[in-house]
Parts: structure tokens; C-alpha cells; sequence
């Protein structure tokens, strides 16, 4: 709502807004109009990016962050094939594109991501550890607990003890 409403008082005309991605009218910005919209997005958090990969690699982040947070799906397919079909990209342009701007795999951040959907779980207490690892497709609670601990440097029940529950927005990820 916040983006829609900033594109229309600069005068843009939104198709769509979904999650990381915008669709306007307007298909040639001039530098001014590139430079305020960049300004605009700015000052609420969000940034505008024109290049083809650096939208490749947040079309990637999206869908990642999607799959892991928001589905209630369990992933049938492996990680690849999913992102490629999706995407409608070969996995290896996607791979190397992500390494090239985030200085990390696709699959490290999806494992940061899921770490991150660990912790989320894990502070609300609704569900065991089985349940989790079953609800972000690990194949046992051994799997989940190794990756959990080497992310955090500690096992999930010692990360659900400690007071201070440290967690990370999606974005800082």
C-alpha cells in the first residue's frame, strides 16, 4: 500500500505489486524519474533496482523467502528445479548471477532462511522439533539440529532456553 502510494504521487501508474517486484504503465524512465522513485522507495526501507540481474537475484530472494515462509507446501522438488521452473531461468545462470551479487550460494541463503523460519517456530513454542523439521522438509531432527547449530553456534533446545532470542528481519539474511 505504502509503494502504491508513492508511485501515484509521482504521478506512476502501478499494475501490479507483488512481494519484491513492481509492474508500471511507464516503460522508459528518464534519469529524474528513475532518481525520484529511488528517492521515494528510499525513505520507506525499499530500493529500486534496474538492472536485470540484480532483479534476477531478488526475483530468487522472493522466491526463496516464499517457499520457506509463506508456503504450506512441502517442497517436492529439489531446490534447483524449483528456482528453474519458476524463474523460467537455468539453474546455473541463477546460481552464478546470486553468487556474483550476494557474495553467497543459493543454497546458503535458503539454509539461513530456514534457520530463520527454526527460530521464528521456536520462539512461539507451538511445535515440537519433529514438527518442524517435518514442516521445512529436513529429513530428520539430527539434520535439522547440525544445521541449526553450525548457523548459530547452538543447538535448538539451547537457542529456545536462552532469554534473549535473537533473530534477524528477512531482509538482514
Amino acid at each position: 500500500m505504502v509503494v502504491k502510494a508513492e508511485l501515484e504521487k509521482l504521478g506512476f501508474n502501478p499494475i501490479s505489486i507483488q512481494l519484491g517486484e513492481v509492474r508500471i504503465e511507464q516503460e522508459n524512465l528518464s534519469e529524474v524519474e528513475k532518481k525520484g522513485l529511488r528517492l521515494a522507495l528510499d525513505k520507506f526501507g525499499f530500493e529500486l533496482l534496474t538492472e536485470k540481474k540484480e532483479q534476477l537475484v531478488e526475483q530468487v530472494k522472493t522466491a526463496i523467502i516464499e517457499l520457506v515462509h509463506y508456503s504450506k507446501e512441502i517442497l517436492k522438488l529439489n531446490l534447483s528445479d524449483y528456482l528453474s521452473q519458476k524463474l523460467a531461468v537455468e539453474y546455473a545462470s541463477l546460481s552464478a548471477t546470486f553468487s556474483e551479487y550476494e557474495h553467497q550460494t543459493i543454497e546458503k541463503y535458503f539454509i539461513a532462511q530456514k534457520i530463520e523460519k527454526v527460530k521464528e517456530l521456536l520462539t512461539y513454542g507451538e511445535k515440537s522439533l519433529s514438527e518442524i523439521a517435518y514442516e521445512l522438509n529436513y529429513s530428520s531432527v539430527a539434520h535439522l539440529s547440525t544445521q541449526f547449530k553450525k548457523v548459530t553456534g547452538e543447538t535448538p533446545t539451547a537457542y529456545k532456553s536462552n532469554d534473549n532470542l535473537e533473530r534477524k528481519t528477512l531482509n538482514e539474511i
